[in-house]
């Protein structure tokens, strides 16, 4: 799904990754759940390119429904996979702490569910090899992607600014679709190891320059990052 010039979405509301269409290559920033490598090939096909134009995949962080193609892309093409080193260990082992579910309504829940069986989401295969990163790096990839530190989701998540792509990727600091409920709009997601951190992170953001604000879950946001923290906490 084409968002902007060179932006694009693969998946749906339920789980979403994005690609970024540059002349020196293509930056991925998450890889969805394991089917969604059908997605990313038809795009690629339809952009008259080819995974071996892929110079790069940035996680915003290593849970399982954000890394699905990941090592596939790793093996496969020698795609590098970039993760925060406090993820490093998620994206490799899944090992992850409990955390509470929260609300949840059947409708919602059994969408979001039904959709990771039919891609793939029980064959999780976790990444054999990762490039760590950290906050404030500035990776040498199509775009230049710049890795904001945001932890509470998980130790290491982050937000991956794109100002080519005039655009934040935040992974799951965030959601505008709540996976279990349905409920849209801007809000905390769930499954998230702190959610106080998590919420005080929405403000690491605020001064980058972008129009979207682009969740691993829910609808595309067109707003300033700086309008962000305010209205997640609002919802």
């Amino acid at each position: 799904m084409r968002l902007a010039p060179q932006l694009h979405r693969l998946g749906n509301d339920v789980v979403a990754c994005y690609l970024i269409d540059t002349p020196e290559g293509i930056t991925l920033v998450d890889a969805g759940l394991p089917g969604h490598w059908r997605d990313l090939q038809r795009e690629l096909r339809a952009l008259g390119k080819s995974a071996d134009d892929i110079r790069g995949l940035v996680l915003t962080h290593g849970d399982s429904d954000h890394i699905g193609f990941a090592d596939r892309l790793r093996r496969e093409h020698g795609v590098p996979v970039f993760v925060h080193a406090a993820d490093a260990d998620r994206a490799r082992t899944g090992e992850k702490p409990k955390t509470p579910v929260g609300p949840l309504r059947p409708g919602p829940a059994l969408k979001f569910f039904g959709y990771g069986l039919r891609k793939n989401g029980l064959r999780t295969h976790y990444v054999g090899e990762v490039v760590e990163i950290a906050d404030g790096d500035v990776l040498d990839l199509p775009g230049s992607p710049v890795i904001v530190g945001m932890p509470g989701h998980s130790p290491g998540s982050v937000a991956v600014h794109v100002p080519l792509a005039d655009a934040v990727f935040v992974g799951d600091a965030l959601t505008t679709r709540h996976v279990l409920t349905g409920r849209t709009g801007p809000q905390p997601a769930p499954f998230t190891d702190d959610p106080a951190e998590a919420l005080a992170s929405l403000d690491r953001i605020a001064p980058l320059a972008a129009s979207w604000v682009l969740p691993g879950h829910g609808a595309p946001w067109r707003t300033s990052p700086s309008e962000v923290g305010e209205a997640v906490r609002k919802g």
